[in-house]
């Protein structure tokens, strides 16, 4: 069976550690685009006009002869309304919200797709080819001693993925920060960060301080192994996420079965 190296929260190798079968799952980028396609659509909202958007206005046509256009006229106005060519008329061909955006997917492919997605993150060449950043002394999958969930600072987080050879990624991330195109600056999402590392902890550790150490990282996640998916290991359906697991992490996956 494969071994991986163990780093210190020093920047050491402390040890090894053998590699879980789920890392050994055959790349299917095909089953982990369309697993994460599905669950965006699963996500999305219906949205369109009222039932009656545009329309809420007494209204009747002349008839020919009265040397005005042929539009329905808002009675006591005069004014043109409800028809999609006049102001404040209902719109021509609106989304309807009744449209079904689900899409299904496969049990089996679901599985498969998290698990290859999984197993890409411990592939260098993958991760690579995502443009993550990192040295070429890295060991794939990169896991690191249990202590890394006790790290309250974040700096001290910083110079822990430096001396592992990531910290390029962080830096990917900070530079690639832009300012988002289009009305998404008006919804609470102004910025667009690029993904960058995700830390991976064993259940049961939302409490430890590595949650609030690495959310100031642009770029950064952490997560437990139960909450793991194929969206946040393959996020946008490109698999090779640059990913940091806990040795309990590392422990927890290898139960996991296609």
């Amino acid at each position: 069976m494969a071994t991986t190296n163990v780093y210190g929260v020093n920047g050491g190798v402390a040890g090894t550690v053998e590699v879980p079968e789920a890392f050994a799952t055959p790349y299917r980028p095909d089953i982990i685009k369309k697993a994460v396609l599905a669950a965006a659509a699963n996500g999305r909202q219906p949205y369109g006009p009222g039932a009656r958007s545009g329309m809420r206005h007494a209204v009747s046509f002349r008839g020919k002869g009265t040397g005005s256009a042929r539009n329905q006229r808002i009675h006591g106005l005069g004014k043109a309304g409800e028809s999609p060519n006049n102001v404040s008329g209902r719109r021509a061909h609106p989304p309807v919200p009744e449209r079904i955006w689900a899409q299904k997917v496969n049990k089996k492919e679901a599985k498969i797709a998290r698990a290859s997605a999984l197993a890409a993150t411990g592939c260098a060449d993958c991760v690579k080819a995502r443009g993550h950043q990192f040295d070429d002394s890295v060991s794939f999958p990169i896991v690191i001693e249990d202590s890394l969930n006790d790290v309250k600072e974040t700096s001290a987080v910083i110079e822990l993925f430096e001396k592992i050879g990531i910290g390029y990624d962080l830096d990917r991330a900070k530079d690639g920060r832009k300012i988002r195109a289009g009305r998404g600056t008006m919804r609470n999402r102004k910025y667009r960060t690029p993904v960058s590392v995700l830390i991976v902890v064993a259940d049961e550790e939302r409490n430890s301080a590595i949650f609030k150490s690495a959310a100031n990282i642009p770029g950064v996640t952490v997560e437990e192994v139960k909450t793991l998916n194929t969206s946040i290991l393959a996020p946008g359906g490109d698999a090779g996420r640059l990913t940091v697991y806990t040795k309990a992490a590392i422990d927890a996956i290898g139960g996991w079965t296609q």
